[in-house]
């Protein structure tokens, strides 16, 4: 019997020690595999290489990625719209902003590099895109009979997928939703495409109501002299066609934002009851010019200059700065018509365009010589 409890006491004792023994052991526990990202339209690392074919405007079905994230702007007109919706994906600027812009424009994009114009100024810098490192290159505007092969132009030379995406005053909502289906920015683009369709359409209810024989018998001068004007007909003259009486009618209007150049004599022919200037153009010098003086715009004091920060109203490159200037000279022209508050129109179109709070302050300077 006392053997036998013996050899029990023993298997307990050894029994408590294996015990004690695996309490202080540290354990080694061997890491699972690192999985990789499940791809998402968000995009991710795992579907930065993901390619997918884009028809554009020009019908060129383009292979581009799926996510992009860099772009650069083949020209002003594309900057403008695109600066819009994704100011963060941009690589550099097709052309500099003004220093009267800084002021509205977050100091990240305004000291962007410049990479030039393929329209326009025609100094698109290939070494500088291909340095940038762009994923696609967009250019929206005006279809030009020679698009295919500028945009294929564009694209074979610098081996970087080029979209043409077109947008005119009337098709601008359109171009953002493309835009927006190509960035995978669908949502956010709906929100612009239905502002130009708001201002669009409100616009074009107000002159119905003005009626087309009641317009405004309207002039826009450019140039230093004031000499040059839009022509009824061109690609520039689409806003001041649809809201006033364009009386600037010439055998071969010009598509260029230079205008027109006519000479006093043509100008006193078509006595105009409005003249816009063009920023930087005749506005400060014509009150006290003699040859100025016979017009009725300039004796009756119905001359306005254009506001023109950081671009243009009038559409001057004509992009979606025209639904500013749509805003402003059907407010100067038909105020009992227009009866919205300019000054909140103007900063919800700062807000949405520019990514910018605009103050009272900043209005009044850009109203200047505008009402």
């Amino acid at each position: 019997m006392r053997k036998k409890f013996l050899a029990s006491l023993l298997v307990l004792c050894m029994f408590v020690s294996l015990l004690a023994a695996c309490g202080n052991k540290t354990a080694t526990v061997t890491p699972a595999p690192t999985q990789a990202p499940t791809p998402s339209a968000t995009g991710t690392p795992a579907d930065e290489n993901a390619k997918v074919t884009f028809t554009d405007s020009a019908g060129r079905k383009v292979e581009v990625p799926a996510n992009i994230t860099r772009i650069a702007p083949s020209g002003a007109m594309a900057q403008m719209v695109i600066f819009a919706l994704a100011p963060e994906k941009f690589v550099g600027l097709a052309s500099k902003w003004s220093p009267e812009s800084e002021q509205f424009i977050n100091t990240k994009h305004y000291s962007l590099p410049v990479l030039g114009q393929f329209y326009g100024t025609g100094d698109l810098n290939m070494e500088s895109i291909a340095a940038a490192d762009p994923q696609v290159i967009i250019d929206i505007g005006e279809s030009k009979d020679t698009i295919v092969e500028d945009m294929d132009g564009i694209m074979n030379q610098v081996g970087i997928p080029t979209i043409h995406i077109e947008a005119t005053t009337t098709t601008m909502a359109d171009a953002y939703r493309m835009l927006g289906k190509l960035l995978g920015m669908e949502e956010e683009a709906e929100v612009l495409a239905k502002y130009c369709d708001e201002v669009y359409n409100n616009t074009l209810s107000i002159i119905d109501k003005v009626g087309e024989d009641k317009k405004a018998k309207l002039l826009y001068c450019l140039g230093d002299n004031g000499l040059n004007v839009i022509a009824k007909g061109s690609f520039h003259a689409e806003i001041i066609n649809i809201i006033s009486d364009n009386l600037a009618v010439v055998d071969e209007p010009s598509s260029k934002g230079s205008g027109n150049p006519v000479d006093m004599e043509q100008i006193l022919l078509w006595n105009p009851d409005v003249i816009i200037f063009a920023p930087g153009s005749a506005y400060k010098t014509v009150a006290d010019d003699k040859a100025w003086q016979d017009v009725s715009a300039i004796k009756n004091k119905k001359y306005y200059e254009a506001p023109g920060t950081p671009y243009n109203w009038m559409g001057f490159p004509p992009s979606v700065n025209r639904y500013m200037g749509m805003l402003w000279l059907t407010k100067i022209l038909y105020p009992e018509e227009a009866k919205y508050d300019l000054y909140e129109e103007t900063a919800r179109y700062y807000k949405l365009f520019y990514h910018c709070d605009l103050t009272k302050e900043q209005y009044d300077s850009l109203m200047a010589n505008a009402l």
